[in-house]
């Protein structure tokens, strides 16, 4: 069953924080449902495209849902019209579904200066547009600013910066709802690169290395992390990919700046890990992965973590 998406569609509203979010959204194909609500029917958008056929505002959102604000073109104004104080007085009403982890809110650019505004930032870590900073932090003192990131979750309520960031928030929910390999053939699909919030942990070794546009590179990924538990010879593996083993070690070098082997014992890691994370013991992690015994994943993490 696809997860709801709610876009609240404001008069003004910045057409990509609309679109990009969307448009990345619509191709993890099927996990997940579009709609768009609001006061108005239609809207004018910054780029002076007209959004009609706008639901209007539901009395409540279903368990699961994704609510989107995104951003304005200026936010001094279109922010202070109606159809934005209607808009503040609904979020009021479904603050509470926001707030006890049924719907999770998610605020693209100055978006979060709206959430703020219908008492939804108090005590949460948030960040915005660097030209919106200063007043998130007057709408809402008790929120919990945080500069130069690209986005910020805390407690189910996300919110990013600038326009490119809602794609990188969208990649983030992908992977967190779906899985790894989905967000990864959507950015791939899109040509766009992954990042990272400020504070956020390294990505894992599904998505880390594929901030390139090496056709030989992401065809010798896309098997590697189809069977990371088969052995893979060098031979074979640039055989498939139709380059010679001495120009694969190359590519991977020159573009991701680890070898075949260790990119391959990376992923390894990663199932090893998280067959450990479940409860299964070292020697069944160990095999499932494609290591040999569980003294071979044991040096491997230890090569690793040192």
């Amino acid at each position: 069953m696809s997860i709801p998406v709610w876009f609240l569609t404001l008069p003004g509203v910045m057409t990509l924080d609309l679109t990009g979010p969307a448009e990345t959204l619509k191709l993890a194909t099927g996990a997940f449902s579009l709609r768009y609500i609001g006061p108005d029917e239609s809207v004018l958008t910054s780029t002076d495209m007209v959004i009609g056929s706008i639901e209007p505002l539901p009395d409540s959102l279903p368990g699961g849902s994704l609510l989107v604000i995104p951003g304005v073109h200026d936010s001094t104004v279109w922010f202070d019209t109606p159809q934005a104080v209607a808009a503040c007085h609904w979020l009021m009403r479904i603050q509470p579904a926001i707030h006890a982890g049924q719907v999770t809110l998610v605020c693209i650019c100055s978006g979060s200066l709206l959430a703020a505004k219908a008492g939804l930032m108090n005590g949460v870590e948030c960040t915005t547009h660097h030209e919106v900073i200063a007043r998130l932090k007057k709408a809402e003192p008790g929120a919990i600013v945080k500069e130069n990131r690209i986005f910020v979750e805390d407690r189910g309520i996300l919110t990013s910066a600038g326009i490119t960031a809602g794609i990188d928030l969208s990649l983030h929910l992908i992977g967190h709802l779906c899985d790894a390999r989905t967000a990864m053939a959507v950015a791939r699909e899109m040509v766009v690169w992954f990042r990272r919030s400020g504070e956020d942990p390294q990505l894992s070794p599904w998505l880390r290395y594929r901030n390139h546009l090496h056709p030989a590179i992401h065809r010798a990924q896309d098997l590697l992390t189809l069977q990371p538990e088969k052995e893979w010879p060098l031979e074979e593996l640039a055989a498939r990919v139709h380059v010679s083993s001495r120009h694969l070690t190359r590519l991977f070098r020159q573009h991701l700046g680890i070898s075949v082997r260790d990119y391959h014992e990376q992923l390894r890691l990663a199932i090893a890990q998280q067959r450990l994370q479940q409860g299964e013991g070292h020697e069944r992690a160990a095999l499932s992965a494609g290591f040999s015994s569980s003294r071979q994943l044991r040096r491997a993490l230890q090569r690793w973590q040192s």
